[in-house]
């Protein structure tokens, strides 16, 4: 499957997050939404990735933007790996690739000369209409959420 692109509709989801409630797409509509896709809690690149979004996220709220980050990890390591940062963006557990599949971010990897089936790390911006605004693939996490919220305020600005 291929990555939406700005002007499709968003894809719709629901999700359980680590706190207990549920996160649905839909109910969502009427303000900008940023959904980071990770791969996995603990690790070195998505600790980095989950800490700056968290550390930008009173930026992101005055803006009047939710941020959401996603997953194939359980609603259980989400929590420990929350705790673990003191991480305050809202985590989804998305272990049946529900929202994984729709935004076209599961797919072949490579690395160590190694092939496997992975998330790919990937960011996208939904309008307040529900469409997608921007796409970012990460190639590099240092700077990644920065770029984001940069992006999101052009989009704001333009109206």
């Amino acid at each position: 499957m291929t990555l939406p692109s700005p002007g499709d509709i968003a894809p719709v989801f629901t999700l359980a997050q680590d706190d207990g409630a549920t996160f649905d797409l839909a109910a969502e509509r009427g303000h900008y939404v940023v959904l980071f896709f990770y791969p996995k809690d603990n690790t070195p690149g998505c600790t980095t990735e989950n800490c700056d979004f968290s550390d930008l996220g009173a930026e992101f709220a005055a803006l009047g933007v939710s941020v959401l980050g996603i997953s194939p990890d359980s609603t259980e390591s989400h929590t420990k790996f929350r705790a673990k940062y003191g991480l305050t963006s809202r985590l989804a557990a998305d272990p049946d690739h529900v929202a994984i599949t729709a935004y076209g971010v599961w797919g072949e990897k490579k690395m160590a000369g190694r092939t496997y089936m992975g998330l790919k790390r990937t960011s996208f911006v939904i309008a307040p209409d529900g469409t997608i605004a921007a796409v970012f693939p990460v190639a590099r996490v240092k700077g990644h959420a920065a770029a984001v919220l940069d992006a999101v305020r052009e989009l704001i600005a333009k109206g």
